[in-house]
């Protein structure tokens, strides 16, 4: 979709066009956009209580009265938004209502009001998958490789319709229900991007410190790469417990990213497969021209074989759930400062 901003035309040659105001450009934006619905939210959904928040929002289960539907509303204050925000959300709910895949959330109506953006989706009751696996009490490397094959399919589908994520991670993976970790959903898809990549590149930099490609880091044009580089974080977590990457210090955590230097330390990845250190090293491989696509690493020996390990990894399985704990109380310290609009989480 490409997003166009109106101006004034000259009437003759000697006067300069107008300059548009930021709440004029936004309301240019806002009216040229067809999928905002006619009637107030409030006609057809009851809000309920907060589930969730980011920087400039807070995310509500709300119920469709007609049909008494649990769905999610995400509300996004205005006033917190400046052009290129209002921008990206019209694409997240643009990519949003593109997406036909059964693992993709559902997106059911977008509202503009007078104060706030509504972007109502599909509700999934069982929260993250992080959070279901480290209630396990037995964990192997054969169901890691499956949140990681059906994590790769649904990347897939999006890269397909030229649709880069920019910012997977654990939080944007949701379960359907509490007792099926096999049954998941992609979420927020807020830094994504619509790009036909034949013709052009993208180079905002956006995602978050730890899961980041390299690329990005950098400064250069990028791709879809920049998926499977997140996707390769996440699975070296799942297999291990812990980050390939990790340091308190931002600065020093880029510069480990970007030399894409990480290590498969003893005893944690002793029981883990050649197989899945190879599957690992190809995704995060520092040079996004030889980084495998999505449809590539799916017909590869880990993901397509048979043979892969059933043994519990106890030691992986105590260091995630260290590793979700310290991601949960980040996040919480997070909701509290969004919850009053103060602080911008993004990259940079």
């Amino acid at each position: 979709m490409t997003i166009a901003i109106k101006s004034s035309m000259a009437t003759t040659s000697s006067t300069p066009p107008a300059v548009m105001t930021k709440a004029e450009r936004i309301a240019s934006l806002i009216a040229e956009c067809t999928m905002f619905e006619v009637d107030p939210c409030s006609d057809h959904y009851v809000m309920g209580r907060v589930i969730g928040s980011g920087a400039f929002s807070i995310v509500r289960v709300a119920t469709q009265k007609q049909t008494q539907l649990k769905v999610a509303a995400k509300c996004i204050k205005k006033a917190m938004l400046d052009v290129h925000e209002v921008q990206a959300f019209i694409m997240e709910a643009s990519v949003l209502k593109e997406m036909n895949h059964p693992n993709v959330i559902k997106l059911h109506a977008v509202y503009s009001e007078p104060d706030m953006f509504i972007l109502i989706t599909e509700f999934v009751e069982g929260g993250e998958l992080f959070d279901r696996i480290v209630d396990k009490t037995f964990y192997t490397e054969r169901e890691a490789r499956d949140v990681v094959k059906g994590l790769l399919h649904v990347t897939a589908y999006c890269h397909a319709a030229n649709i880069v994520h920019r910012d997977l991670k654990p939080e944007n993976i949701l379960l359907v229900h509490r007792d099926d970790d096999a049954s998941f959903k992609l979420a927020d898809f807020g830094f994504a991007q619509r790009i036909d990549l034949s013709k052009s590149h993208l180079v905002t930099q956006c995602g978050t410190p730890g899961y980041v490609a390299p690329e990005v880091l950098r400064g250069k044009a990028y791709g879809n790469g920049v998926d499977i580089w997140s996707i390769g974080v996440i699975t070296y977590i799942l297999l291990c417990g812990y980050p390939p990457f990790h340091n308190d210090n931002r600065n020093a955590l880029f510069q480990q990213v970007k030399s894409g230097t990480f290590e498969f330390h003893s005893p944690y990845w002793d029981h883990i497969s050649d197989a899945a250190k190879d599957f690992i090293r190809l995704m995060l491989t520092v040079d996004p021209n030889i980084r495998p696509a999505a449809k590539t690493l799916l017909k590869l020996p880990w993901i397509a074989g048979p043979n892969v390990g059933n043994v519990q990894l106890e030691a992986a399985l105590r260091q995630l759930r260290q590793f979700n704990a310290h991601r949960r109380l980040k996040a919480a310290s997070i909701a509290v400062r969004s919850l009053d609009m103060e602080n911008d989480v993004n990259l940079v």
